[in-house]
């Protein structure tokens, strides 16, 4: 059994509104080794959970479970691929906490964010042939313009965030500007404390683990509450994406 559990892992929420975190009943979740093994709920669930506060168990059996991903024809279509067409199942065990989780995977937002997992830069998983689901314009309900200032302060010493300082990164670093143009910015700024090299200078009330005592922050952390994050989101979902011209065509 693995569990993912939201304040020692990501997780990287691609859910729209506030950012809460409350006590929740943890979910039992159904998953085949093959699954299991392709990293995609690696990527989908702790996005959830930093919204909601609420653990996934992933487990083999489905006596045990509330919900049971399976690539037979019963449940609800929810992804396709490599080779599968996968179903979420409920098991009906009274789990409101499970509940929750079901509609949000075979909704809107859970199905656009297991559509942009990648691997290499290729996508693995897709919808159903059956599905269809609009696109939703992203939005977050903090304070953009203490977003702004937060950016500045916290990650500013990295990466370029606002046009009047845009020589003020680091080479390695892209801006604010670049990440906004990309496809998943919004899945890639609420998980950002997940991905290199932020993990070993950067602290989320509530949600990341200490620093390992004998492996302190090499630099000044940057500390910040989910509250903050919410509204540093809200000041880039306003920012101008920078062009990045047409794709690379190859012959």
């Amino acid at each position: 059994m693995r569990r993912l559990v939201v304040s020692s892992w990501l997780a990287l929420a691609s859910v729209l509104g506030p950012v809460t975190v409350a006590a929740a009943e943890d979910v039992r979740l159904a998953v085949p080794p093959a699954l299991m093994d392709s990293g995609l709920l690696d990527y989908v669930v702790p996005r959830f959970s930093l919204k909601t506060g609420v653990r996934i168990d992933m487990v083999g059996a489905q006596d045990s479970a509330d919900l049971a991903l399976t690539n037979q024809t019963a449940g609800t279509p929810v992804f396709q691929g490599p080779n599968a067409t996968w179903s979420l199942m409920r098991l009906d065990t009274g789990n409101a906490d499970a509940a929750r989780f079901a509609d949000w995977l075979t909704g809107e937002i859970g199905r656009r964010t297991i559509t942009a997992f990648e691997i290499d830069g290729t996508a693995p998983f897709s919808l159903p042939q059956e599905v269809r689901v609009k696109a939703v314009a992203v939005t977050f309900d903090g304070d953009a313009a203490l977003g702004k200032t937060l950016s500045d302060e916290m990650c500013g010493r990295c990466h370029v965030v606002m046009d009047e300082k845009r020589m003020n990164d680091i080479g390695s670093a892209p801006s604010f500007f670049v990440l906004r143009a990309m496809r998943d910015w919004d899945s890639r700024f609420q998980g950002f404390f997940a991905l290199n090299p932020h993990p070993a200078f950067t602290q989320i009330k509530d949600v990341t683990p200490p620093f390992p005592i004998d492996r302190p922050s090499p630099i000044v952390p940057v500390e910040m509450d989910l509250d903050q994050l919410e509204a540093i989101l809200a000041y880039v979902s306003n920012i101008e994406p920078a062009d990045l011209g047409a794709p690379i065509e190859h012959q």
